[in-house]
């Protein structure tokens, strides 16, 4: 279209008319006004338009950004746990569950046993997505094994003569822990451990759980009972 009008001026300085004129089959200007004039205004309001169209486009993709889908790896809080390694909030939608069993096995050692709920414990390697990853497993605090299978066998020697806490904590594949309102999603048993020999002798119990174990929920989405997830 502006290239036809570029042409009809170029056409009309050639020929040029008197002011206030009709040109033959052409529209009528403005009186008083010449028809290079009035075909100069013509352009500039086409081009005007076609910026004014322009502008409203940039608007609309603002908006649809504003109202785009969040994350399903959900978002990233300035919160860490004790290493440094970020949280990673899912909120309540697809929240992941864990729960821990632990039980006095043979030889001293404890047998530990985790329950998830949406989630899948994934194999070494694999891209972070939401609802896997792998569970840290700490004894007071301290992290002694990264668990991609839902069983494993604690250690005697980590576990002296005394009461300990047991906590299992679900990661991203990528460090990130999992979290639900700003909270890891974690569970914690509280053993209690005195032995005079090879086997443990445990002390106290609690419903559905081994002799010398107590569990609790820590972070988000307690277990039912015993330490088991639902």
């Amino acid at each position: 279209m502006i290239h036809d009008l570029r042409d009809l001026l170029r056409e009309e300085e050639r020929n040029p008319t008197t002011g206030g004129s009709e040109a033959p089959g052409r529209c009528p200007t403005l009186p008083g006004m010449s028809w290079t004039r009035g075909l100069r205004a013509v352009l500039a309001v086409c081009v005007l338009l076609l910026t004014g169209s322009a502008g409203c486009g940039a608007g609309d993709a603002r908006e649809q950004n504003i109202g785009a889908t969040p994350s399903p790896m959900g978002r990233l809080l300035d919160d860490t746990d004790q290493d440094g390694r970020q949280y990673r909030d899912m909120g309540d939608r697809g929240a992941p569950g864990v729960g821990i069993e632990v039980q006095p096995g043979a030889d001293g050692a404890w047998e530990v046993r985790l329950t998830v709920r949406d989630f899948r414990l994934s194999p070494t390697g694999t891209k972070a997505e939401a609802g896997r990853g792998v569970a840290y497993l700490y004894v007071d605090g301290d992290l002694v094994a990264r668990l991609r299978t839902p069983e494993y066998r604690l250690a005697a020697r980590l576990v002296p003569r005394g009461t300990h806490h047991v906590t299992a904590r679900l990661y991203a594949d990528d460090g990130t822990v999992w979290a639900v309102d700003g909270k890891p999603v974690e569970c914690t048993a509280d053993i209690t451990a005195s032995r005079t020999g090879p086997e443990p002798e445990a002390t106290g119990s609690t419903a559905g759980s081994a002799a010398g174990v107590r569990s609790r929920a820590g972070g988000h989405r307690s277990p039912d009972r015993g330490g088991k997830a639902s």
